[in-house]
């Protein structure tokens, strides 16, 4: 079962690495200085991104605890 707790760790680093790429498209959005409209908008598919990102991360974390208690 390595194999699956190394498929985890991919995952997981993967959802952190697009967690990253949210807080940074965030923090330009708002530095933008964009209409209230606009800025919703681009926000809220940061948002759709972020629970994205959340979900692969858990799903590899998961993936290594039954990978290691599997081992």
């Amino acid at each position: 079962m390595e194999w699956l707790v190394w498929l985890g760790a991919g995952l997981t680093a993967a959802g952190l690495i697009l967690i990253g790429w949210c807080i940074r498209t965030a923090f330009r959005v708002r530095k933008a200085n964009l209409p209230d409209e606009e800025m919703r908008a681009r926000l809220q598919r940061v948002v759709v991104l972020n629970m994205v990102a959340l979900l692969v991360s858990a799903l590899g974390l998961m993936s290594v605890v039954i990978g290691v208690f599997l081992a």
